[in-house]
């Protein structure tokens, strides 16, 4: 199986973790757990369309769409900055930073490589289009 459909299964099953963190937000909104309606409304819509912009740069990934890659690439480095931050601080949880991480960074490596494999493919068809 080629390294960017790897890649895409990451961010397709990390779009799955984001929509369960949704359902968690729900979960608390309908527990009372929550100092504003309003504002874990908000924030439930939010984690939901960042989990639909996820799934979206897996699609692309696995289509070789490079804006795919790129917000892939992205969203890892994005994730790796929640897992800084969950390993520091005055409520550091290094074993949740350690969950966190994990994915991310085989994510990115695999984005890289997919960049990497996808970078000759441009090059031949550059050359071609020259001659």
């Amino acid at each position: 199986m080629p390294v960017r459909l790897w890649a895409a299964l990451v961010l397709g099953l990390e779009a799955l973790g984001i929509l369960a963190l949704a359902g968690w937000q729900v979960v608390a909104l309908i527990g009372g757990d929550t100092d504003s309606v309003v504002s874990s409304i908000a924030l439930i819509v939010l984690t939901v369309i960042g989990a639909a912009i996820v799934a979206a740069f897996g699609v692309a990934t696995a289509r070789g769409v490079s804006a795919g890659r790129s917000g892939g690439i992205v969203t890892q480095l994005l994730i790796l900055s929640v897992a800084l931050g969950a390993i520091t601080g005055e409520w550091a949880a290094p074993a949740v930073a350690l969950l966190i991480a994990v994915p991310a960074v085989i994510g990115l490596v695999l984005l890289v490589l997919a960049v990497r494999a996808a970078a000759p493919r441009r090059r031949d068809a550059a050359d071609g289009d020259g001659a």
